[in-house]
């Protein structure tokens, strides 16, 4: 395999420091690299694939309402991130998690942030996240946000930033767990020489963490992973985590609300639920609550959580963190709640409902990237620096229309990895997601996180529904290299 040539250019690249040269951590991974021939290479991409296929992992993307199953493309070269990158990421994540979760008790709360000014009330009153029925819930533990995939980006100087926060149903762990398991066959003398920290144990790190939410006294807690379905995008890992954790997967219909108590049909009759896990959005939850012509979900399910004789992981009401102009006030909430400076920065974000923020955004579309507050999965996106004259003044024309709707970033160069593309080497664009698990007072960041890899040239998109995909990440023990 010729990587010798290969040549990181002017980006930041995981893995080499310039053509040639690997970074010292990556050394051991780039020499076994080495060691194989083109062909061998391309033998070990075509049955990691076949692997994945076989194990069902899968997404869907929609088009006009049906679901298109596909599968998830995987790139054999990992992405390594190095002891003491991981140790910042590890002390940064957990405090914009412990802010984030003070911001959600306070916002349904005594809005404490909102009547001291810190944020516009106006902001939060707007915010299609924000949910009225949420006010006043208390969550067992007080812990809103047990399950978030934090998005990170590294600018070209090296530099780690917040790219977005992911509170309601964040999803790709099945991927990075699923990535490892076909990888460990593939490098299995690598992983002991580069002493690889595992990440097999996230699902039962997931299920302590649901089974600790459980009303107290009870001596053998039900646990429940709830699916919107099988044409949802992300079934695969619903029912991949299920099994992993040994719990019913259930859709809205397999639920009743029975004397004060969520209840599940079984063969044998109804059995008490008393922790759920929902990959579904907050809204259609409860028809009751949210929206009446939800079908997904369990009516007077909101009236048995606010009893306390259920609890909802993640918590409903959280994807109002979610929303991209309250990203743009994390830092605020960091100070506010915790009286620190923020570890891990955000990208600097313009917000177009102010009247400078907007001016400029208007006048600079050419060199920005434009975000709706409440897409996901790269849509609603204008990326300035690769779109056309039309796209822009389109954009132009919804910002005015909708300025709370919006906000704008400038560029960022993602750093790149090699990938394999075809049969040749190719520096690609990357991000990472690391998932973090709130139980209590303990935060715990999974070692890893889930990769993904815009395998389209030039593009800085890596979403899997905008045709990216994904490679494991090995997050290495400090007893390894740090370069």
């Amino acid at each position: 395999m010729q990587l010798e040539t290969y040549d990181p250019q002017t980006f930041y690249d995981e893995l080499f420091v310039s053509k040639g040269q690997p970074r010292p951590a990556a050394k051991p991974l780039i020499d076994r690299l080495q060691s194989f021939s083109p062909q061998e290479i391309q033998n070990h991409q075509e049955a990691a694939q076949v692997a994945l296929f076989q194990a069902g992992v899968t997404f869907n993307v929609y088009n006009d309402d049906h679901g298109v199953e596909k599968i998830f493309p995987f790139d054999i070269i990992p992405r390594i991130v190095t002891a003491d990158d991981w140790q910042y990421l590890d002390r940064g994540l957990k405090q914009r998690i412990q802010a984030l979760n003070l911001f959600l008790g306070d916002v349904y709360g005594e809005q404490r942030i909102l009547n001291d000014g810190i944020i516009p009330r106006e902001i939060i009153d707007s915010a299609s996240g924000f949910l009225q029925p949420c006010k006043g819930l208390k969550p067992p533990l007080g812990v809103w946000c047990h399950i978030t995939g934090t998005d990170l980006v590294r600018d070209r100087d090296g530099q780690w930033y917040v790219l977005e926060d992911n509170l309601r149903v964040p999803s790709g762990i099945s991927y990075v767990l699923e990535n490892r398991r076909v990888l460990k066959t593939t490098f299995p003398r690598v992983f002991q020489t580069m002493a690889v920290q595992p990440v097999d144990e996230y699902p039962s790190y997931l299920l302590e963490t649901l089974l600790d939410l459980a009303p107290p006294h009870l001596p053998e807690p039900t646990v429940v992973v709830l699916t919107p379905g099988l044409y949802n995008s992300a079934y695969y890992e619903h029912s991949f985590l299920a099994q992993q954790m040994g719990v019913e997967l259930v859709e809205g219909r397999d639920l009743v609300v029975v004397d004060g108590y969520l209840q599940m049909r079984t063969t044998k009759g109804l059995r008490r639920v008393d922790v759920i896990y929902r990959r579904l959005d907050d809204v259609f939850l409860d028809p009751q609550a949210f929206r009446p012509d939800s079908l997904l979900g369990v009516p007077g399910l909101m009236e048995v959580y606010r009893q306390g004789r259920v609890a909802l992981a993640n918590a409903p009401g959280t994807g109002v963190a979610d929303d991209k102009v309250i990203y743009a006030y994390v830092p605020e909430m960091i100070r506010y709640y915790l009286g620190e400076e923020m570890l891990l920065p955000n990208v600097p974000t313009y917000l177009c409902w102010r009247d400078k923020d907007r001016e400029y955004v208007l006048q600079n579309l050419d060199k920005l990237v434009v975000k709706s507050a409440n897409e996901a999965g790269g849509y609603g996106m204008l990326v300035g620096t690769q779109s056309t004259a039309a796209e822009r003044e389109d954009f132009a024309l919804k910002i005015q229309e909708r300025p709370r709707n919006y906000i704008a970033q400038p560029t960022i160069c993602l750093s790149r990895a090699p990938t394999l593309i075809g049969s040749e080497i190719e520096g690609r664009h990357v991000d990472l997601r690391p998932y973090i698990l709130h139980r209590g007072d303990e935060i715990y960041i999974h070692p890893g996180g889930l990769t993904r890899v815009a395998l389209k040239k030039d593009s800085l998109v890596v979403n899997s529904s905008q045709g990216g995909g994904s490679k494991d990440t090995w997050v290495l023990n400090s007893m390894n290299g740090n370069g």
